[in-house]
């Protein structure tokens, strides 16, 4: 048997990370078993369903390099072959023609819910004669009343519904449109899906979708429901909880394989491993290992794996990521220092390219004024003539170098007869215009000659201001 997975997502909204957790779920299934993974939009619901949102799956998709084998496949275009199999049911008896009215059909649950009853068609249609003029009906399938299914799930275990627990579900509807439940059906048998891997909230669904491929007389496939993403407060995944649209960790500067790799670990652990690498995912994934209870998001894991990934990826693959956040941030970085060089010096302590696009800011834009906060604690007359004699210092310098920068700073905080780190802090927010940076030396480095003398001329005539005020 050749295994074959699939993800199947309507296009009614963007793709958030639970549906990329099981996309990525069905995928190292496939690629760990040298099987084949295709992508399928369930496009059914016409009201719902936008071009946008299919845009924005492929492109989710594409991002996080889930990358399919088959497809997309679009279930409104195998419409004529909806109407084959539902034909089919209805000759064979599995299937009827329901004319109740939505009125009728409410009323039947009213009474039903007033009655202390589950709420469910009653099957009154079923072996209906008459034929009522001006009805456009649907088409049911008729569930078996006796006898039970049995789902030997590869994630939860056996799982038992009795038949008479389930009712004759639409098949079609009176538009023709076919249902979720029934298409579903169709499209994994011709499509040859050996294995449904999809949320657990899918699991009501399983025992009616068997029942159907009991009657086409068709091999089901083997089953296996993934549990929900929680809340960092326990309740379902939502917007409340921050980003859950998976292009707006794009859009933040996370790493796709930093998402994966905090996904996978969301009900599915190899030890205590923590950092994956594409490869190690599909070597150790296995369903077996998959825990059935509900897993909860934690935003701060996600970060510190990012930050691990952004400190293991070679640097000329962040490159046109930090381009792309710096052109969010209107920086320009013609004329600053190689991006290489950047990265290198900011990653450690960048959780997200965004953030590491944020705090080199002053790198690619002149500023004309420091932090106040910063300017009042550093940028003290106290240290204005051993600042003033370091300017000097760096003026005369033959190589603007790290290593030259710094001994220019050890010899003017020697003759001031101050540590290293006292006017380091002060040349630190003269440069950078504020209290945050790398290494001073590095940071005088990357910031420049021209930009570095301008920028100590702003904060010395600072300092001479503030002298002046205080008498």
């Amino acid at each position: 048997m050749t295994v074959k997975t699939r993800f199947a997502p309507s296009p009614t909204g963007f793709l958030h990370l639970g549906g990329v957790r099981t996309a990525l779920f069905c995928w190292l299934f496939a690629r760990r078993h040298d099987g084949a993974f295709l992508l399928r939009i369930e496009d059914t619901d016409r009201e719902r369903s936008t071009q946008d949102s299919i845009d924005a799956i492929l492109t989710g998709m594409t991002w996080v390099g889930l990358t399919w084998d088959e497809g997309p496949y679009y279930q409104t275009q195998r419409y004529d072959r909806y109407r084959e199999v539902a034909a089919e049911l209805q000759a064979t008896g599995h299937a009827y023609h329901c004319y109740c009215s939505p009125q009728e059909l409410e009323d039947m649950r009213a009474q039903q819910v007033a009655a202390g009853q589950n709420p469910k068609y009653d099957g009154r249609c079923r072996n209906r004669r008459d034929i009522p003029a001006g009805v456009q009906p649907v088409l049911r399938f008729r569930t078996p009343q006796a006898g039970k299914i049995v789902v030997d799930d590869l994630v939860r275990g056996r799982v038992v519904i009795e038949n008479r627990e389930l009712d004759d579900l639409v098949i079609v509807r009176a538009d023709g449109n076919p249902t979720y439940h029934f298409s579903v059906v169709v499209d994994d048998h011709d499509m040859d899906i050996t294995h449904v891997i999809r949320g657990d909230d899918h699991l009501k669904n399983t025992p009616r979708q068997i029942n159907m491929i009991k009657a086409l007389g068709w091999t089901r496939p083997e089953y296996a429901h993934l549990p929900m993403i929680l809340g960092e407060d326990g309740s379902r995944l939502s917007k409340r909880h921050g980003a859950v649209n998976v292009l707006d960790y794009r859009d933040q500067g996370y790493l796709p394989a930093a998402v994966l790799n905090y996904l996978v670990r969301l009900g599915w652990s190899h030890g205590d491993q923590e950092l994956f690498s594409q490869e190690e995912m599909i070597e150790l994934f296995d369903l077996a290992d998959v825990n059935a209870s509900a897993s909860r998001f934690d935003s701060a894991k996600l970060s510190w794996l990012n930050q691990q990934h952004i400190m293991r990826t070679p640097v000329d693959e962040l490159v046109p990521l930090l381009q792309e956040q710096l052109a969010i941030e209107g920086l320009d970085p013609d004329g600053g220092p190689a991006l290489e060089i950047v990265i290198e010096a900011y990653r450690e302590r960048a959780t997200t390219m965004q953030e590491l696009a944020q705090s080199c800011w002053y790198l690619f834009r002149d500023f004309d004024d420091f932090d106040p906060t910063a300017a009042k604690k550093h940028l003290r007359p106290v240290v204005g003539e051993a600042l003033a004699d370091l300017r000097d210092r760096l003026a005369l310098l033959q190589r603007w170098t790290a290593a030259e920068v710094h001994d220019a700073i050890d010899g003017a905080a020697t003759n001031a007869e101050l540590s290293f780190g006292k006017l380091g802090q002060p040349l630190r927010v003269a440069l950078t215009g504020g209290s945050v940076s790398p290494p001073i030396d590095t940071t005088a480095a990357l910031v420049g000659r021209e930009r570095g003398l301008v920028r100590l001329d702003l904060a010395l005539a600072f300092i001479a201001r503030r002298q002046a005020a205080a008498g």
